[in-house]
């Protein structure tokens, strides 16, 4: 029996009074397994980075410390987020419950306008005598809640450009300030979106934004060492690799853009509405990105050898604190979970630097669970697992009580995932999108993605279908082929079953 198996006896047993010594004798487990230390959680959050590492059999990029925390956890190969968009996704992973329940489906609301007396995930660890801190994106930036975190959450102050991308952002709000009128926020007119998406600059780590924001969470790990017996939950938030891909230049030279092959499948999936067969528009709002839309090949390879440079510039930041763990001597009392927010398209359909939809490429996401004295360390589980997942996974990792409000969790807890990665496991992965006054809601089974989408009547205006053993890609719509009708049936019976509401958002 593992440490971890040890600690969730020994909760399990003592809810009931039965002594210590006792479940060491009757079960031959380790005394001081059973009255460890409560773990703290190290909560790594990145910006739009879908499954592009080694450790999920990419050959190109470079991932080293991303794959040696891989080695040392459980990589899930089929993780879904429930909205691929920003805010959405993280405030429904970070209160573990479904956009249809949140009710947020853009960037703006606040967690608490919809529901004020949500009990977050890391609101829960404060309110269980763990100390919990954010640093960078971890709720979208400027739409956090003060009520998850004992101190105010940290964001550096440090560029996320360079001196070139930098100095076009400041000519344009230049420019922008002598009209007289309001500088936007929002828009391609936006000063920001001056900037180029991509910048090699010759600085060092520490010198942007995401370097700063590992240097503070370093300083975070080290104060929350030496202070007795309280755990922390630490939430650091990545801001790359969500375009504009700017790293450092030594990340740059990792790689040759001659070496980067462009995705085959470049036209939207066949079949498909046309109003859900899109991706988002503000990629194209950059200074250097072309205004006609047409991404030739050498300016694609451009684009992704930024990407893969922006992933690696955040591989090595993760690098950093799982070294400072090891320094601290935290790391055999530390979770560590890894995640990114969304999927990401990089020419997929056409699609570039997007997500915004329902599909694969959109929603299927990074997640790897290290955790001390875990058995399988290193496996993989094919597994479908959901970002709701995440809140009552660690909820029961952490040995904490269940957290009583209004509104229950939704997930279920991949605990039993973590301990036999190979196991049967029954389960299906939902996700949301807003489109045209419509709301798509996916389902992805074992081997089907289905789709529903409906308007604010309730109404059903589409179906899409996807048949992952003959079509992993999701090239071809396959609802419109009367052959598939029963199977369709089918896994609309089993979405209704969901308990997801019909109308739009």
């Amino acid at each position: 029996m593992t440490p971890l198996d040890g600690r969730l006896v020994s909760r399990a047993a003592q809810e009931r009074g039965i002594p210590l010594a006792l479940i060491a004798s009757l079960l031959w487990i380790p005394l001081t397994c059973l009255s460890a230390t409560t773990f703290n959680v190290l909560f790594i959050a990145a910006d739009d980075l879908r499954p592009q590492l080694g450790c999920y059999g990419d050959a190109i990029v470079k991932s080293p410390h991303l794959d040696r925390l891989a080695a040392r956890g459980v990589v899930f190969n089929r993780a879904f987020c429930q909205q691929a968009l920003c805010s959405p996704s993280r405030i429904s992973l970070l209160t573990g419950r479904h956009p249809w329940t949140t009710r947020i489906y853009t960037i703006g609301p606040f967690l608490r306008e919809t529901m004020p007396d949500v009990v977050t995930l890391p609101q829960h660890f404060k309110d269980n005598g763990y100390f919990t801190r954010s640093l960078g994106k971890v709720y979208h930036v400027g739409i956090d809640d003060p009520a998850s975190w004992s101190v105010p959450p940290w964001h550096s102050k440090k560029p996320r450009y360079g001196p070139v991308g930098t100095a076009a952002v400041a000519q344009r709000r230049q420019a922008l300030k002598a009209t007289g009128n309001p500088i936007p926020q929002k828009g391609a007119n936006a000063p920001f979106y001056a900037g180029p998406a991509f910048e090699a600059p010759a600085v060092a780590d520490d010198d942007l934004l995401d370097g700063d924001t590992v240097r503070e969470a370093l300083v975070a790990m080290g104060e929350r060492a030496g202070k007795g017996q309280q755990p922390f939950f630490l939430a650091v938030g990545f801001a790359n690799p969500h375009v504009p891909w700017v790293a450092p230049k030594p990340y740059w030279d990792l790689y040759r853009p001659a070496d980067l092959p462009l995705p085959e499948n470049r036209y939207a999936p066949k079949h498909a509405p046309a109003f859900a067969a899109t991706s988002g528009a503000d990629f194209y709002w950059y200074g250097n990105v072309p205004k006609d839309r047409i991404i030739t090949p050498d300016f694609g390879r451009e684009c992704l050898h930024g990407y893969l440079a922006a992933i690696s510039y955040v591989d090595a930041g993760v690098g950093r604190l799982l070294a400072g763990l090891d320094r601290l001597g935290l790391r055999e009392r530390t979770v560590v979970v890894f995640w990114g927010d969304h999927g990401y398209y990089m020419g997929e359909h056409n699609w570039w630097g997007g997500k915004h939809n329902t599909y694969e490429g959109a929603t299927r996401v990074p997640l790897i669970v290290s955790v001390p004295g875990l058995g399988s360390a290193g496996q993989k589980t094919d597994a479908l697992v959901e970002f709701v997942d995440i809140y009552p996974s660690l909820v029961e990792l952490c040995g904490l009580p269940q957290p009583k409000d209004s509104v229950g969790l939704e997930g279920k807890s991949f605990v039993p995932l973590l301990k036999e990665p190979q196991r049967p496991w029954a389960k299906v992965a939902f996700s949301e999108y807003p489109k045209a006054g419509n709301r798509g809601v996916a389902m992805r089974t074992d081997r089907y993605r289905y789709v529903e989408w409906r308007n604010r009547k309730g109404e059903l205006v589409a179906r899409e279908l996807y048949d992952h053993q003959a079509d992993p890609q999701e090239n071809n719509n396959a609802a419109h082929d009367p052959a598939h009708a029963p199977l369709i049936e089918r896994l609309a019976r089993q979405l209704r079953a969901s308990g997801s509401p019909a109308p739009a958002p």
